[in-house]
Order: structure tokens, then C-alpha cells, then sequence
């Protein structure tokens, strides 16, 4: 496997032009307590939130006497245009799967990657009339 580093790719610096508001207005929050002092953090979190319960991400059970819950954390980025202004305010509530232990807490793990060869295949039946994008639009995306 040749990593990005390796093959000589490099992220594009972009150097952000002043902005009309403060640095100090963006501050991207470290807790969900700091986060919910600011109605923009607030309502990305909400969108998070709503975004999960909507894809039924998870279901309450009872949790056994010798298991312990997998922790979560939220994390906060503010997402800017080229031109350095704000595009949106990001909101991710991540599970904290490294505090797991393996045939204890889960027996195997599954990767949702596409292969190079279905991307391929899907572009080449699009091609050919095959299927249509249709709309792709996601509050989802990263």
C-alpha cells in the first residue's frame, strides 16, 4: 500500500484572507458544555443529532452487568470556502472504539470502503445510460 505521503501528494496550503468577523467568533469548542453556549454550535449539534436519530444509528438495550458502554465525544470544526470565509459549522458525535477490547466487546470488524473497480464499474455504467446521478446532496457529507 503506497500512503499519500509517499507517493509525493500533499495537501494544498490555503492561506485565508481576512475575514468581516473576528477569529475569536469561531473558535471551534473542545466540550459539548462549550459548545452549547453558542447558537450556531448548538444547532449543528441539534442537525448531528437529528441526522443520527433520522438513520436510526443506534437502538437502547440493556446493558449487560459485566460490559461497559462505548464512550462517545463530540467534535467541532468550523468548514471555510476557498476564499476563507465560513462555509458551515460541523458537528460529529464519534464513538470512542479504541477503549473497546477485542473478543470481549466485538468478535470481528467491518470497513464500508468502495474498491477502486466498483467506482469504475458505476462510472462506466453511467456512461453508457445505464443509471443517472440523480440528486447527491447530503447533510452527511464531511
Amino acid at each position: 500500500m503506497i500512503t499519500r505521503s509517499k507517493n509525493g501528494v500533499r495537501k494544498p496550503k490555503v492561506f485565508h484572507t481576512a475575514v468581516s468577523r473576528s477569529v475569536e467568533d469561531f473558535v471551534e469548542p473542545r466540550t459539548i458544555k462549550e459548545a452549547l453556549k453558542s447558537d450556531h454550535w448548538r444547532r449543528a449539534a441539534q442537525e448531528e443529532y437529528d441526522a443520527l436519530i433520522r438513520n436510526n444509528t443506534w437502538s437502547i438495550v440493556e446493558l449487560p452487568d459485566d460490559r461497559r458502554a462505548v464512550q462517545c465525544k463530540w467534535i467541532f470544526k468550523v468548514k471555510r470556502n476557498p476564499d476563507g470565509s465560513v462555509s458551515r459549522f460541523k458537528a460529529r458525535l464519534v464513538a470512542k472504539g479504541f477503549l473497546q477490547q477485542a473478543g470481549c466487546d466485538f468478535h470481528e470488524t467491518f470497513s464500508p470502503v468502495v474498491k477502486p473497480v466498483t467506482v469504475l464499474l458505476f462510472c462506466l455504467l453511467l456512461l453508457h445510460g445505464v443509471g443517472s446521478f440523480g440528486n447527491w446532496t447530503s447533510t452527511m457529507r464531511f
